[in-house]
């Protein structure tokens, strides 16, 4: 019999790329997806799906015990002002929030993934089946960054990395080695928008990796949207962690990006200017 895999599916496409990745390979996929944010075509793309609330721990978990599930995937985020609006927690997700010390995300996502393997249900990465999604480092399209841009995305790279520590925010707004925004609770399209707004287009926006960053269930995105967004704000260049963040749809990605004449790179911070 077929492996069943459950899949915890959040907002934006991966959760739907992942499926689909999942049934090419064989696998039944059992999903639970968001109200509010997981895309209405899941259902089409699992072979079982339940819909759930943010914070109904306790129901997730008893969807995939019935279904036999013994290893499963987070794909795709969940907005953090659902902590705030449309959170309804059952009585485990009450009580697993009645123990946790921090609602950073890494702290979160850890003790979900805790209270899954009690019920002997592993969290595995959301790419085991996608590696192709990851960035890998170099240019990626048709446009090249100049040498001032370059500075920039080193400027970037390293004040993404340190506000990570704090679980702020993946993304950073730059030009001529200013950093006009910081990505915080309203996500990186608005971070972009927002600085861009300021410094009137030709930014330079860089996302990575948090430091300490779960990279089984909180992969670091970017997308066609991304795209429209640097379009939007007339942006420049957009720089990702090599390795440790993703591209969906790559293909109409790269076109979009190159007919818009953005500059898409993957980086890592040996590889950055000093």
């Amino acid at each position: 019999m077929a492996e069943t895999i459950g899949l915890i599916a959040g907002n934006g496409r991966f959760p739907l790329l992942f499926a689909e990745a999942a049934r090419r390979e064989g696998l039944r996929v059992v999903a639970v997806a968001h109200r509010g944010e997981t895309e209405s075509e899941i259902e089409r793309a699992v072979d079982a799906l339940t819909w759930v609330r943010v914070g109904e721990l306790g129901k997730i978990i008893r969807v995939f015990v019935a279904a036999g599930v013994r290893r499963a995937v987070m794909a795709g985020g969940i907005r953090k002002a659902r902590l705030f609006s449309g959170f309804r927690p059952d009585l485990r997700g009450a009580a697993f929030l009645a123990r946790v010390r921090s609602f950073h995300d890494d702290a979160l996502l850890r003790g979900i993934a805790l209270e899954l393997e009690r019920d002997g249900i592993q969290i595995v990465s959301s790419t085991i089946l996608l590696p192709s999604l990851v960035t890998r480092e170099g240019v990626l399209g048709s446009v090249r960054p100049g040498r001032a841009e370059w500075k920039d995305i080193a400027v970037g790279f390293r004040v993404a990395k340190d506000v990570g520590r704090w679980d702020v925010g993946q993304s950073v707004v730059v030009k001529n080695g200013i950093v006009l925004a910081i990505e915080g609770i309203e996500g990186t399209d608005a971070c972009i928008l927002r600085g861009g707004e300021l410094a009137r287009g030709g930014i330079v926006v860089v996302k990575v990796a948090k430091p300490e960053q779960d990279l089984r269930f909180d992969v670091p995105a970017a997308g066609p949207g991304t795209v429209a967004a640097m379009r939007a704000a007339n942006g420049r260049v957009l720089a990702l962690e090599a390795g440790r963040t993703i591209v969906l749809e790559r293909d109409e990605f790269l076109a979009a990006a190159d007919a818009a004449s953005i500059a898409v790179v993957g980086v890592t911070e040996a590889t950055l200017p000093q």
